[in-house]
């Protein structure tokens, strides 16, 4: 090893809650969709291995339904009993690699369907969700109660299955989310009005969520830095739900961004992969083929990708709150960038689609401290998983010329918009 790599603290172990992982990478929760009857399959177990055996600190299966209501894809984990000896098949398998294995816990709320969560749809307010498209009910506190209890219980169950890590999905608009921002939030009751209102069922879940895993995992969050349009939560609010997030007993907090259902590419940046969505799309779901066709890039324009895009509000926190263990995610591109994030103090960082292009990332960014990911950014990988398993186009063996095409245009976009912007060379 060089005397550059000796010197940096990427690649030096870290100590969270119970837990020491080898170096400061994690492989973010970005969803695999590697899940079809909500259940690990071969697929998600060779491609979280892989990233073990490709150096990482610690991988994060994604996201994980604490409950059926809870699901949002037909190809997504559903925490529950008769698959913990599958789930600790996978972790077992990531430990023998020498990685710690993660798993991230949630609700998706309003972001779901009858078909798939097997009733009316569920939110902090009734109302209409466009995409699958159905109505949406408010929910009750009979349903308020089960979910939070369904937390500690999917704790329980991640536990039991070998994971070292839990990370509590409290951003990017869903159910937790949802009841936080404003803007899905128009409840009159003690859960709306105040942020204090607002917190109240995040309290409730992460109470459930700390009372059966304190000690025995490492506790992370998703937290959002801000929603990232007019009406949405900002960054002040974030950071007082951080403060109580931390008081509760959450031992990390990853600083991410964005409301799917509002402005999505908020969270990825780039453009809003139309194409490989609306190839993927079965056609028995005309509707969105047709919806995403037509009006794709006006719900959701293009948001230019640039090296560490969440830098500048998740220091923002870093200044709130100096000694807490934010996880910096978002554009960590390089190792360059990498040791930038853990330069400005943040301990630790989460990757996603550099480990995707390539598995073996963090072990090529060790042996070279000029390695960039190869990874574009034309989120042909995001535009598959909505109907497949989340694929880099470079490793997708059914990808079409017609799609290559595409992907082709999109990278040449992407390419030019960076350049004058001033974000590539």
């Amino acid at each position: 090893m060089n005397i550059q790599n000796i010197m940096s603290e990427l690649f030096t172990p870290y100590k969270i809650g119970p837990i020491e992982i080898r170096n400061r990478t994690i492989r973010s929760a970005a969803f695999e969709a590697m899940c079809p009857g909500q259940r690990p399959s071969k697929e998600l177990f060779d491609y979280h291995t892989a990233v073990a055996r490709g150096g990482i600190g610690m991988t994060t299966v994604a996201y994980a339904a604490v409950c059926q209501s809870g699901l949002s894809f037909e190809n997504q984990l559903w925490m529950r009993e008769e698959i913990v000896p599958e789930l600790k098949q996978l972790t077992d398998a990531i430990h023998a690699e020498g990685a710690k294995a993660s798993i991230q816990l949630g609700h998706c709320g309003n972001m779901s369907h009858r078909s798939i969560c097997g009733c009316m749809p569920y939110g902090a307010s009734r109302g209409f969700n466009l995409y699958s498209p159905t109505f949406v009910q408010k929910m009750n506190m009979k349903q308020i109660n089960e979910v939070a209890d369904a937390y500690g219980k999917a704790v329980e169950l991640a536990i039991q299955a070998g994971f070292d890590a839990i990370e509590i999905h409290a951003g990017h608009g869903y159910l937790i989310s949802q009841f936080l921002s404003p803007y899905t939030n128009k409840r009159r009751d003690e859960f709306g009005g105040s942020l204090e209102n607002r917190m109240r069922f995040m309290k409730m879940c992460v109470e459930k969520a700390v009372a059966a895993g304190k000690g025995k995992v490492a506790l992370f969050a998703k937290l959002n830095t801000r929603d990232g349009f007019k009406g949405g939560q900002e960054t002040d609010e974030l950071i007082e739900v951080a403060k109580v997030l931390r008081d509760m007993g959450i031992e990390a907090i990853v600083l991410s961004g964005g409301f799917v259902s509002r402005h999505p590419q908020y969270v990825m940046r780039g453009q809003f992969p139309v194409r490989p969505i609306v190839h993927y799309f079965p056609w028995s779901k005309w509707w969105l083929k047709l919806g995403v066709g037509l009006a794709g890039k006006i719900v959701a324009p293009t948001v230019p990708f640039k090296p560490l895009f969440f830098m500048e509000d998740a220091l923002k926190f870093k200044e709130a709150m100096p000694d807490y263990p934010f996880v910096y995610v978002g554009g960590v591109i390089s190792r360059e960038t990498a040791d930038e994030a853990i330069g400005k103090g943040f301990p630790m960082i989460q990757m996603g689609r550099a480990v995707l292009e390539d598995t073996d990332f963090v072990n090529k960014m060790q042996a070279d401290e000029k390695h960039c990911s190869g990874c574009e950014h034309s989120n042909f990988c995001i535009g598959r998983m909505y109907s497949k398993s989340m694929q880099c186009h470079k490793n997708c063996v059914d990808i079409t010329p017609g799609l290559k095409k595409a992907v082709e245009r999109i990278n040449a976009q992407n390419d030019k918009m960076e350049r004058r912007l001033g974000y590539k060379k």
